[in-house]
């Protein structure tokens, strides 16, 4: 029996019987899609300066409290222009604008720094970088694009992206024979049948996240491994990338079950060739990106 017709048969029996209901999903563990002087403009005008009423915080900086969601504020606000290139960012004034203490503040400049969004020297204080510098493949900036101003450019640029990764992956995933990931794939793709007959999006989109992440590990490509935050952050942004798996749909659950069969049979052109399906634009099918994530 086919990997569909066998995860099709496990959703009808879930309906039918009770069985598999999401908090029986929730067991299975998913990949969840880290003193400069006043030289500019001191104003903070129409900054939120309650961190706790930060609704979105992106799955980098999720769970870290005040430093966390100071650097989701401060990153939003540089990808959308708000603090534009060249910047000055006073420790001082950030401090009191959020009501945080400089050690918060320093840390969370520092992770800005690494994601190249800002740049510290001595005697010229931290300033905003100019996005050219800004590490583009960094899952929390690819987040704060998708919902941003630059959402149009996020979109396209994720979707060609995913295009030549994805269908590498699974022609180079039919030739390797971990029976493990395998197994955990076709896994994936049941849970994912189990969460669409229940009307459950969040499993399928756990699963479906994990799913593309271990066919990616499968590859055996450390390189393209390197690449898999990038696709799960595509898919945790639903709507950015046009995609069929953009919304749970039995076509998204027949092309995933496809890639476990090709893979199971070594069949490498299968594989790739059913990813190409499931990364297909539907032109007629209008995708808009959505409103941010609460969490």
């Amino acid at each position: 029996m086919s990997t569909l017709a066998h995860t099709m048969m496990t959703a009808a029996r879930s309906v039918d019987s009770g069985l598999g209901t999401p908090g029986d999903l929730d067991r299975y563990p998913y990949a969840e899609a880290p003193a400069a002087g006043r030289a500019g403009p001191s104003s903070w005008e129409g900054v939120e300066t309650d961190l706790g009423r930060v609704g979105r915080r992106s799955a980098g900086n999720r769970g870290r409290g005040l430093h966390g969601q100071l650097v989701q504020q401060l990153g939003q606000m540089i990808v959308s222009g708000d603090l534009g290139a060249d910047r000055p960012l006073v420790p001082e004034e950030i401090g009191q604008r959020f009501e945080v203490s400089r050690t918060v503040v320093r840390e969370s400049l520092r992770v800005l720094e690494a994601k190249g969004l800002v740049s510290a020297r001595p005697n010229v204080g931290t300033r905003v970088r100019p996005v050219s510098d800004w590490n583009l493949l960094d899952p929390d900036i690819i987040e704060w694009r998708a919902f941003g101003p630059q959402r149009e450019d996020q979109r396209r640029e994720l979707n060609e992206l995913r295009w030549t990764i994805e269908p590498l992956a699974a022609r180079l995933a039919a030739g390797h024979g971990r029976e493990d990931v395998q197994q955990r794939l076709a896994d994936m793709v049941e849970i994912m049948g189990h969460a669409f007959a229940q009307g459950d999006a969040v499993t399928f989109s756990r699963a479906d996240t994990e799913f593309h992440s271990l066919l990616i590990q499968l590859a055996g490509n450390r390189m393209l491994e390197h690449l898999s935050g990038i696709v799960a952050a595509a898919l945790q942004v639903s709507g950015g990338p046009a995609t069929g798996c953009d919304r749970p749909s039995e076509a998204c659950l027949a092309h995933h079950a496809r890639i476990v069969d090709a893979l199971a049979t070594g069949d490498a052109q299968g594989a790739e060739a059913a990813m190409r399906q499931l990364l297909t634009v539907h032109p007629e099918v209008e995708r808009v990106v959505p409103a941010p994530r609460e969490h």
